[in-house]
């Protein structure tokens, strides 16, 4: 248990220590963006009825971009904050905004997403025997 801890530390510490680096110029090389991480929740003031009124089709539509491929993973957001994660094949947040506010939900404003570029774990590059390519 007590290596479990010290690894995760050590982990906290590479990330950490990576993102004081990277403010600081140093000559890590960043990772692309291969996805967008939308993060999707109610906006305040609507009723739950009136979301319901619309899940079908939001439900439906939502489906059609998983099938597309457009919508890599899609989740419900756990805890006190409900709500809608989705993993998008998109590298621009622009693109992502825009796909998601031609949903239902955003189409009527009801639903605000939170979109975050991710990539490969960067950090992976310090381990050992690991070197930064040019």
């Amino acid at each position: 248990m007590k290596f479990v801890s010290a690894a995760a530390l050590a982990f906290v510490g590479c990330l950490v220590g990576f993102n004081s680096a990277s403010a600081q110029g140093a000559a890590m090389k960043t990772t692309p963006t291969t996805k967008i991480l939308a993060i999707g929740t109610i906006n305040p003031g609507f009723e739950q009825s009136q979301v319901f009124a619309v899940l079908p089709d939001e439900v439906r539509e939502t489906a059609d971009l998983y099938l597309d491929g457009k919508i890599e993973q899609w989740y419900s957001l756990q805890g006190e904050k409900r709500g809608v994660a989705f993993v998008i094949n998109a590298t621009d947040p622009a693109v992502a905004h825009d796909m998601l506010e031609k949903l239902p939900l955003g189409k009527a404003h009801m639903m605000s997403f939170e979109l975050i570029p991710i990539g490969p774990l960067n950090p992976l590059r310090f381990l050992q025997g690991m070197q930064p390519k040019p």
